[in-house]
């Protein structure tokens, strides 16, 4: 007796069919019952009359399927998943395997191969958090979000540093991208103006509650102070808005959590460890991303605004402060006394208040009503600490090198113990004598 195995589904159908067949059901009640049409009941019957119920049954089962990946295909790939992009997720491995390998695989083929294999593990669905959904802004250029990542970048090949990401809110573009060693004031001006120089003047930047775009201690000032850099966009026109919580400036935050898994794997296959090799590759990464993630602004308007000759960025970029010039034609600044060098008579800049400015370069400039003065350095003190903010206490810190004693140092003069052993013992009591006789 033959035993035909069949699905749930192919059962309904067998009961259906017999009951067409019994003519207790017209052809097209049975179409409707099984959702298929009338002439697809048609041959069910025919079937059915010619094999029983062994003609229900699907004639694919058990077949491998026509366009399943040949061996070939699943051993190269497989050989690439465990060399050369090991550790990278399906999605961008599937894209390499297409791209740069010229396999013909998708992304879900890829995912079931890691899967099998140990190399990927399927993550647990977090558990939703609902926040409040803000609309993307309209047109490129009116808000940039804006943040620093503090991450291995270099997986150990380099040295530590900081990546500062600028990302527009309409399209979701990457405007701007750079290695920095930490997060401060002319890291973020160094990028700023290559940002200016490419795009222009956006309208606002977002970005989070760090030093460099917020007074975070009350004591400082009036409660409308600003930072250096908030000083800086104001002399620009630019607003900065601090977001609340990383979920308001959640599209930078993704993206950063983008950029930590494929800018790593592109840096690590090009052999990067640098942070001046990382930034000339930059660009090139910056348009691959765009050109698959970004997407286009409900306004065709560009809300960027183009550099003036009033925009001076190399005065306006740089860390300024106010002093006051002495009765005797100084200026006092960072513990260093600046001795003015001009030909007007001494009582007309007495008690003028001036703007000294430090570029990143440490280069002083100090300005009277705009222009430059001369100067000559009169004295320095000896600077005994510096300020710094905590998430960039690491950066100050200078690891020393272990103590080693200079050749003729007394210290090698005496040869180690090899054997304690040896070593007679002191003669009764605690302290040891010395035998003259």
């Amino acid at each position: 007796m033959e035993t035909i195995t069949m699905s749930s589904k192919e059962i309904s159908r067998l009961e259906v069919i017999q009951k067409l067949e019994e003519k207790r059901l017209s052809q097209k009640e049975a179409s409707s019952i099984l959702g298929v049409s009338v002439r697809q009941i048609k041959r069910l019957l025919k079937s059915y009359r010619q094999e029983g119920a062994k003609g229900l049954v699907s004639k694919h089962r058990g077949r491998k399927g026509n366009n399943r990946l040949g061996e070939t295909v699943l051993r190269k790939a497989l050989d690439l998943l465990k060399g050369k992009y090991k550790g990278f997720g399906p999605t961008l491995a599937s894209e390499k395997l297409v791209e740069k390998e010229g396999l013909q695989i998708s992304d879900e083929s890829v995912r079931q191969l890691m899967i099998t294999e140990g190399l990927w593990k399927a993550r647990k669905a977090k558990k939703a958090v609902v926040h409040q959904l803000r609309e993307r802004r309209a047109c490129v250029g009116e808000l940039v979000q804006i943040d620093g990542s503090p991450h291995a970048w270099f997986e150990g090949r380099g040295e530590a540093c900081v990546l500062l990401v600028f990302i527009d809110d309409a399209s979701g573009k990457l405007q701007q991208l750079h290695f920095a060693v930490n997060e401060s004031f002319f890291s973020y001006t160094e990028a700023a103006e290559g940002y200016f120089r490419q795009h222009g003047k956006p309208v606002a930047f977002y970005s989070d509650k760090h030093g460099v775009f917020r007074v975070n201690l009350p004591s400082t000032g009036a409660g409308d102070a600003l930072t250096q850099f908030g000083r800086a966009m104001q002399d620009l026109d630019i607003q900065i808005i601090c977001a609340n919580t990383p979920q308001a400036k959640g599209r930078v935050e993704r993206v950063i959590q983008t950029l930590q898994d494929r800018l790593v794997k592109e840096l690590h296959l090009r052999g990067i460890s640098n942070m001046t090799d990382g930034n000339a590759y930059l660009p090139e990464f910056i348009s691959n991303f765009n050109q698959r993630f970004a997407v286009e602004p409900r306004s065709s308007a560009n809300a960027h605004r183009a550099l003036t000759s009033k925009d001076d960025l190399a005065t306006i970029l740089t860390w300024q402060e106010t002093r006051t010039i002495s009765k005797n034609l100084t200026v006092q600044f960072e513990k260093v006394v600046y001795q003015i060098q001009t030909d007007r008579p001494s009582y007309a800049l007495r008690n003028a208040s001036v703007t000294v400015c430090v570029n990143a370069q440490q280069q002083v400039t100090i300005l009277y009503k705009g222009k430059p003065l001369p100067y000559e350095i009169h004295h320095q003190q000896t600077r005994q600490s510096i300020v710094v903010m905590a998430k960039d206490v690491d950066a100050h810190i200078k690891e020393r090198a272990p103590f080693k004693p200079a050749p003729n140092h007394p210290w090698r003069k005496f040869s180690p113990i090899k054997n304690r052993a040896n070593v007679p013992a002191p003669r009764g009591g605690d302290i040891s004598t010395l035998d003259n006789g």
